[in-house]
């Protein structure tokens, strides 16, 4: 098993749940985040005055699957996420050493 963690823009979390849905991935966590990359923040106007944003709204992803959807649930993230600009986000993949499903009991795969 692996947690995928994705970090992506807020406005397109609704647009990656569409794809991962329709990719049969419907268990995930969502929380808004801030951060920064390579993006290093933004600088905005307001009343005449520049001023800097340097940590960004994100929304961040948990997704924990079988290894056989791994490939699927990266490549639906990436083509529903992506914009092709700067700050489009990251995806990491982190190894689960077991899950256990608090209801009844089930370990493993299964209570995935």
């Amino acid at each position: 098993m692996k947690m995928v963690v994705a970090i992506i823009r807020p406005e397109k979390l609704q647009d990656v749940m569409k794809a991962l849905e329709a990719a049969e991935i419907k268990s995930m966590t969502v929380s808004s985040v801030k951060g920064r990359g390579t993006q290093k923040g933004i600088t905005q106007q307001w009343r005449g005055r520049e001023y800097t944003v340097d940590l960004l709204d994100k929304t961040k992803l948990e997704i924990v699957v079988t290894d056989d959807l791994v490939d699927t649930t990266i490549n639906t993230i990436k083509g529903s996420a992506m914009t092709g600009d700067i700050g489009d986000g990251k995806i990491f993949i982190l190894p689960v050493e077991n899950a256990v499903r608090i209801r009844t009991g089930t370990t493993g795969e299964k209570a995935v």
